[in-house]
């Protein structure tokens, strides 16, 4: 026992004295009120704000900072606790009731995955499963970890990784897509037979406001601001680097190819030669993530994600997504007889929405980012700000697109009567799904600010995007800091 508390106090000596010996040490520094917009790459001086005020990009216009009117932990906290209050309450209770020919069938929030999964098709089930009963549940877990985190004097060690994982997971729960997915599932069961909903559908409703609630009021940047910043930090290859910290205000504007971001936590740091594109540059002494100028292989990785995604556009599109049989009649649905069949009913609005978003939506994200990719390859500077401010749009709305998929899961649980009357799903179901899936990965790795890069606009850089851009605009539109100026939200 002696020995091994005695091992024990030698670690904790080394560990006190390893930050001191300082000789083989490179130095970094951390650059407060500076940031860098992660829409076009511009590093800009943050102005002080208050309340109700916002700071957006002076190139771009995207939104850096928003700084809530509300309180930063408090207001989250008690969206956070009815969140989970209404989940709880609506894995118990129940989505609809069908009534065929005397016949009844209730379904919860679970049925729709299971009878997927019965039916063999157990990719989209485990999908569906994961993203409406799995993502909530944990999204809701991780909210409440963050904000006790984050009254604490100082952040444990773990909040930072949560935090991150946070905003990973959160685009995951589609729980309003989900309520779409009940409405036209309920719009199609009206000719069929006698549909009560359930309270399942109000509480899930309920629970899509206060998780959108809980997100808007939720103020990232001044839990950032609890979490200290280390004095060491190491790099990718080891090797201990020491780290001090300044004010925009105190220093001359760096060379903007000595800084970097971290993409997580948004800390700059400027290192003391030019910043590579195609390696990691470390790890960071705030939130203990991998830092890198841009992210890796973000146009081959696009590319071969939407290649993917339009091999599977087209049997998403040609093969049914679900087959109906009422009396021993019916047959296939496709999407677009679909989006026909709710126009026919006189669900105009819903016949378009469902057009739009499971049509359109798909295939516009594919063509855009599909252009992105081409324009950046090419180097090309035509219309910068509107394909920044159209990646946003895509990212945004890519989730909607689950619409057709859901309420596909919600029929094929819910009309189960043998010869009386059954849905059941199709390999175009699956199809589609997939090509949901893969145009979500497709927008989450790219990275806008290459476009940028490849045009020339922020500044010189040791390896470039691509060797074209490089030779076409080097030396030329050499990138500027600029100040934003906060306005009210």
């Amino acid at each position: 026992m002696s020995e091994t508390m005695s091992a024990r106090t030698s670690r904790m000596f080394r560990r006190a004295a390893w930050p001191r010996r300082t000789a083989d040490l490179r130095h970094v520094r951390t650059i407060g009120d500076l940031v860098e917009c992660p829409g076009c790459g511009l590093f800009q001086r943050r102005p002080p704000l208050r309340a109700g005020e916002l700071a957006a990009c002076a190139r771009c216009g995207q939104t850096l900072e928003w700084r809530r009117r509300t309180s930063p932990l408090q207001t989250p906290l008690a969206f956070c606790i009815s969140s989970c209050a209404l989940y709880l309450a609506a894995l118990a209770s129940s989505l609809m009731t069908l009534d065929v020919y005397g016949r009844e069938r209730t379904v919860d929030l679970v049925t729709g995955p299971m009878e997927l999964l019965h039916e063999g098709w157990g990719e989209a089930g485990i999908l569906v499963g994961l993203v409406t009963v799995a993502a909530p549940a944990v999204v809701i877990g991780m909210m409440f970890a963050i904000l006790y985190a984050a009254s604490r004097r100082h952040m444990p060690d773990w909040a930072p990784h949560l935090l991150i994982w946070y905003e990973k997971m959160r685009p995951w729960s589609m729980i309003e897509v989900y309520v779409l997915g009940i409405f036209v599932a309920y719009t199609k069961l009206t000719d069929l037979a006698h549909v009560d909903v359930g309270p399942a559908v109000y509480l899930i409703s309920a629970l899509m406001l206060t998780m959108a609630a809980t997100d808007s009021t939720l103020d990232t940047e001044r839990i950032w601001q609890h979490r200290r910043v280390d004095a060491v930090t190491r790099q990718e290859d080891g090797e201990r680097v020491m780290v001090s910290n300044v004010h925009i205000d105190d220093i001359p504007l760096p060379p903007v190819d000595h800084l970097v971001a971290c993409q997580s936590c948004g800390l700059v740091g400027e290192l003391g030669a030019p910043v590579s594109n195609l390696r990691c540059v470390g790890i960071c002494p705030r939130c203990g993530h991998r830092v890198w100028r841009r992210a890796p292989d973000t146009l081959a990785r696009t590319s071969a994600l939407l290649m993917a995604a339009v091999i599977f556009y087209f049997p998403a599109n040609l093969y049914p997504v679900m087959t109906f049989f009422k009396l021993g009649g019916g047959g296939g649905h496709t999407i677009i007889e679909g989006a026909i069949e709710l126009w026919q009913d006189g669900m105009i609005p819903l016949s378009l929405l469902v057009f739009f978003a499971s049509i359109l939506v798909p295939m516009l994200k594919i063509l855009s980012l599909s252009w992105m990719v081409t324009s950046t390859w090419r180097g090309s500077s035509f219309a910068l700000v509107q394909r920044t401010r159209l990646f946003r749009v895509v990212d945004i709305i890519g989730r909607w697109s689950m619409i057709d998929v859901f309420m596909v899961s919600i029929l094929v649980a819910v009309v189960r009567f043998n010869t009386l009357a059954s849905v059941t799903a199709n390999a175009g179901m699956v199809a589609f799904a997939s090509v949901v899936v893969l145009t979500l990965f497709a927008a989450w790795s790219f990275d806008p600010r290459v476009m940028w890069d490849a045009a020339g606009l922020n500044g010189p850089s040791p390896d470039g995007v691509t060797s074209a851009a490089v030779r076409a605009r080097r030396g030329r539109n050499a990138a500027r800091t600029d100040r934003m100026e906060p306005r009210q939200a």
